[in-house]
């Protein structure tokens, strides 16, 4: 669909905010969800359109059906005015304030403030339950899905962008190292449901309340996945006094709603794995922009996701290996 509205959503857009004065294109980020901003009648609304959508019936639809469980259960997010199966949707304007763009002009005591409040947030998702056979409780950070974002970083990452010479032997042991690492990981007894991707770029502060955005991937894995998304940010670098704060209140927040199947050490063993496991997939993603779709922006924040890889791998000899090949074949990224 081009920037240019069809005369299809434009009836959409009438039939559902009553006309328009103004339409506005606006840059996304690396979806391929294309938004506009709606102004009418001294009131603005984001209209969406998502090319997934118009092949699916709305009730399977994951971005709605994530929508309808969040807002149900009283988490922060943009609400959906109306959503048509033509791929339309019109959304509550929480304006252009990304916590990434204002990370540095926040004050340290309204920063613990703010973070500890999306630390609250996280837990209230994650003591969400609901139909172990429907999206998004099916759908699970298990072996698979942990080994496709590993096999994603080493082929867009390690060999597409940082186009590396690993030797067909240094490459299967890290493969065997990723799958290791992954079977660490993979315990569904300790699973909960996790918005997937909870970072800066994903919460808007309007009204001086965060909100959460991009939504659709929530999935069930460990109670660390969101906090590490949170607090091993590749977009935002935290105190590390401030992340250990954190840490210890997620921790205590989960225990106090009846979580208590690991004790603080084994929370921080987890975090440390689940984190390096995350950053990896991270600088994967990076890599694709870069290299397979020209977006040179994602190299940026390359550096800042690897350079948190060397805490885990020096608390935990589980990460020792991987790691190490890491840096002899992509050391020069650091």
């Amino acid at each position: 669909m081009s920037q240019n509205l069809s005369d299809r959503a434009r009836r959409f857009i009438v039939n559902t905010v009553g006309g328009y004065h103004e339409i506005t294109p606006l840059e996304g980020d690396a979806s391929v969800r294309e938004y506009h901003r709606i102004r009418f009648e001294k009131k603005s609304y984001i209209f969406c359109y998502d090319e997934a959508l118009r092949a699916m019936p709305v009730n399977e639809y994951p971005f709605y059906i994530v929508y309808q469980i969040f807002y149900q259960e009283g988490i922060p997010v943009p609400r959906i005015h109306a959503v048509d199966d033509e791929g339309f949707l019109i959304v509550q304007d929480v304006g252009d304030d990304l916590l990434e763009h204002l990370f540095d002009r926040i004050g340290e005591e309204r920063k613990e403030k703010l973070y500890r409040d999306l630390v609250e947030i996280i837990v209230r998702i994650q003591m969400i339950e609901g139909d172990p056979g429907a999206i998004p409780f099916r759908l699970r950070f298990d072996m698979e899905k942990l080994m496709y974002e590993f096999d994603f970083f080493i082929q867009h990452a390690l060999l597409g962008y940082f186009q590396s010479k690993i030797t067909e032997n240094d490459l299967k042991r890290l493969r065997g190292e990723f799958e290791r690492i992954a079977a660490i990981l993979d315990r569904p007894e300790y699973f909960v449901l996790n918005h997937r991707d909870f970072h800066s770029r994903n919460i808007m502060l309007y009204e001086g309340k965060p909100y959460i955005i991009d939504y659709q991937d929530a999935r069930m894995g460990l109670v660390q996945y969101d906090l590490v998304s949170l607090l091993r940010d590749s977009y935002v670098l935290l105190d590390a006094a401030l992340v250990q704060r954190l840490k210890r209140l997620h921790h205590d927040l989960l225990r106090d709603r009846g979580y208590r199947k690991m004790n603080f050490d084994e929370f921080e063993f987890y975090f440390d794995i689940m984190a390096f496991q995350r950053n990896i997939k991270a600088v994967g993603t990076f890599g694709y922009q870069a290299a397979a779709l020209g977006r040179k922006r994602y190299e940026h924040y390359i550096p800042q996701t690897l350079g948190y890889l060397h805490e885990y791998a020096e608390r935990r000899s589980e990460l020792a290996v991987a790691y190490a090949i890491l840096r002899e074949h992509i050391g020069g990224a650091w």
